[in-house]
């Protein structure tokens, strides 16, 4: 498997190396093994060098891989004629966030969009945490959007600390969310932990796990039904309330939409999926050696969508639908969209538009595989969710 990626460059193996000394200083001052979600949070977040805050290209056919607001301008128009719903609703005072904001691709055209249908927000938040982002987005947004628009725009360290009303926005973020992983062995419940063999190499070992990942591990077996085979093992984000609470924060009237790839709880615990859904993305090439080269790949899991819809209503809000990437872009005009934009370009553009949308919505691309979920409190999104919903399955 190795052998099929390819080797970084000497100036970013050097990297790499860093941040593991680091990690390895860590896991001795911690006796000997950290769990593997700071591991993981430290391969991706860590400043300066792991792979989120650092400098490298990470979207895109020059990157790692491609997320939906890359594939061209359909997705993100779409999304945007969404969002215009609410924040027409709620006034001129309504903001929008979004959880981040990747090349800032997504907020350009959905700036452009909302400006269209006259749905501007109030505020443009982009909650970013790393630096090395920010400014990629600040420039790109500088030079793509209209100057009245693009000071609409600013960057948070954290969510708004004031009462807000308006519309959240996150694709492909839980599943980047550093996550627990566990192991099921004599009925008993372990934390996956990271440590190092007599070389220094990472290597995976178990430890007891704690009450709240104990607890959250029995959750699930009571929602499937039954326990989990022997030696199964998976991953489960029992912050995940916490975390939708502290994003959610101060949203008083609004909606919230995530995208995102993964399974209701049923279809994610499934005994054929006995190792979890946790792997690495290197330069276009999906593997499972998530302990190699820290700070140069991307690691993520999927996402439990029935704990997504427990987390949101939990923090107050109505499911408004869940329904799959498909369902949701053509039940919200993505075809229309095509159309429009084909009467504009020639028979090339066309082309590669029909090829997005193909990426977009077929079964064998991202269109079954990611899956939309939208909160709502005192607004209505409308028939968003008309098309295929699937809340009947969480």
């Amino acid at each position: 498997m190795h052998a099929e990626l390819p080797l970084p460059e000497p100036q970013a193996l050097a990297h790499s190396d860093t941040l593991a000394a680091h990690i390895r200083a860590e896991i001795a001052a911690a006796g000997g093994s950290v769990p593997f979600s700071r591991f993981m949070e430290l391969c991706l977040y860590a400043p300066g060098f792991g792979y989120y805050s650092a400098g490298s290209t990470k979207f895109g056919a020059a990157g790692d891989f491609v997320t939906a607001p890359e594939q061209g301008r359909l997705f993100a128009a779409t999304v945007a004629g969404v969002l215009a719903m609410a924040l027409q609703s709620l006034g001129p005072q309504s903001r929008v966030l979004e959880v981040g904001g990747g090349s800032g691709a997504f907020a350009e055209v959905a700036l452009k969009r909302l400006l269209q249908l006259d749905a501007l927000p109030d505020r443009y938040a982009i909650l970013e945490p790393s630096a090395d982002l920010r400014e990629r987005q600040r420039e790109h947004l500088a030079r793509t959007l209209p100057p009245t628009v693009f000071e609409l725009v600013e960057w948070l360290d954290r969510p708004f600390d004031d009462e807000w009303d308006g519309v959240l926005f996150a694709n492909e973020v839980v599943d980047a969310l550093p996550t627990p992983r566990f192991a099921v062995r004599g009925g008993e419940v372990f934390e996956e932990h990271v440590a190092m063999d007599a070389d220094g190499r990472f290597i995976l070992v178990d430890q007891p796990a704690d009450a709240l990942l104990t607890a959250a591990v029995r959750h699930v077996e009571r929602t499937i039904g039954a326990p989990l085979p022997e030696d199964y093992r998976s991953e489960l984000l029992p912050q995940l309330p916490y975390w939708v609470q502290a994003v959610g924060g101060g949203l008083r009237s609004g909606a919230m939409l995530f995208l995102d790839y993964g399974y209701p709880r049923r279809e994610y615990y499934l005994p054929q999926r006995a190792d979890g859904t946790l792997r690495a993305f290197y330069r276009q090439r999906m593997h499972e050696d998530v302990l190699r080269w820290p700070g140069l790949q991307d690691l993520t899991a999927s996402v439990d969508f029935t704990a997504l819809a427990e987390a949101g209503t939990g923090a107050g809000f109505d499911l408004a639908g869940y329904c799959s990437q498909a369902s949701f872009l053509l039940g919200n005009g993505i075809d229309r969209l095509l159309a429009e934009a084909e009467e504009r370009t020639d028979e090339a553009g066309a082309l590669r538009l029909r090829q997005e949308l193909k990426r977009l919505t077929l079964p064998e691309q991202m269109g079954e595989r990611f899956q939309a979920m939208a909160f709502t409190r005192d607004v209505d999104l409308g028939a968003a969710f008309l098309l295929g919903d699937l809340s009947w399955r969480l």
